[in-house]
């Protein structure tokens, strides 16, 4: 009897700590849903006639966007070390097959990801421009695009050249006429031919509090009235300076 006791007591503590389990993982998820709500959001103002006018002589221009910890982070089921903490939800999970192996990836959207392209698609034309693989990368931005088609043009590892053992990314094949063309990319490397064509942001792993995209709106906002993106990029890159 006692043994039949001892069983069933191992037996509710292992449901008691999978419940416990699955509880903290549903107010973690939940929380970090509350977190994307609290900081201060860009209001998007109409603009007035003056600025209407100003904005109509000039091109409308394009946004390139990196992917890995520029606006998401993601790792696989082989990593050994994760950079996230164990047991954070991840944003969403999918599977592809890399030679002929089945992967799994676990990704984490950079706060405030899904404002930001809301609100910059309404002043540029956005274009994702990644290093990672097509099957990887295009697994990706479906799931950040969401079906709101603002993410069409789409470029992968194929695209990028091999320099120095890192991926450069030529711009002028998004246009010939770079003057109305820019990247946001945690690596300079990337845009390494580009330096006045680039805004460069700090690497994002998992800090829930993050507000760099964010902070980042408004220099946007003004950038789409000037002619030349590399009048004004250019001024600070001697600075080094990340968002």
């Amino acid at each position: 009897m006692w043994k039949q006791l001892e069983m069933g007591f191992k037996a509710f503590v292992a449901f008691a700590a999978r419940l416990w389990g699955i509880i903290c993982y549903v107010f973690r998820k939940q929380g970090r849903a509350i977190m994307q709500h609290q900081a201060v959001r860009y209001e998007i103002c109409p603009l007035s006639p003056l600025s209407r006018h100003r904005i109509s002589l000039v091109q409308r221009k394009t946004l390139v966007l990196d992917l890995d910890e520029t606006l998401i982070h993601s790792f696989h089921d082989g990593v050994l070390r994760q950079t996230v903490k164990p047991g954070t939800p991840a944003d969403f999970i999918f599977r592809v097959t890399i030679d002929r192996h089945p992967v799994r990836f676990f990704v984490h959207k950079r706060p405030h990801v899904d404002f930001f392209l809301e609100v910059t698609s309404q002043w540029y034309d956005l274009v994702v421009f990644t290093a990672s693989m097509e099957i990887y990368g295009a697994a990706v931005v479906e799931r950040l695009d969401n079906g709101r088609g603002i993410l069409p043009r789409r470029y992968y590892r194929q695209h990028c050249t091999l320099e120095y053992g890192s991926y450069t990314k030529d711009l002028s094949a998004i246009s010939p006429d770079i003057s109305g063309v820019f990247i946001l990319d945690n690596s300079p490397g990337a845009y390494r031919a580009y330096p006045d064509n680039a805004i460069p942001i700090k690497s994002w792993f998992s800090d829930p509090t993050d507000t760099c995209l964010l902070s980042l709106l408004p220099v946007l906002d003004a950038l789409r009235f000037c002619a030349d993106v590399r009048s004004v990029l250019s001024r600070n890159m001697h600075l080094n300076r990340t968002w």
